[in-house]
């Protein structure tokens, strides 16, 4: 694992240091760490809707688009529909 050090105003390292003190981590390097993930998340989310926006139209997801993702699911688990 890399090692990174950071500078932080005073005002900024007293919240990090509530912040490991009050929701449960051990070190403030895991608090900033979990927040890097939370980043890479977010900006994944952000390409997937991007890419979701610029896509083609598709067709809309109506009841019949639904009772056929169940039939879908019924046939890939060998069941039948209940009457």
């Amino acid at each position: 694992m890399g090692t990174m050090n950071i500078s932080l105003p005073d005002a900024l390292k007293a919240f990090v240091d509530e912040q490991v003190s009050q929701r449960g981590y051990g070190t403030s390097s895991e608090y900033v760490r979990e927040l890097i993930r939370r980043d890479q998340d977010r900006l994944q989310l952000r390409s997937l809707l991007t890419a979701g926006a610029e896509s083609a139209p598709a067709a809309p997801a109506d009841a019949g688009y639904f009772e056929g993702l169940r039939d879908r699911v019924r046939k890939a688990a060998g069941t039948t529909p209940k009457a």
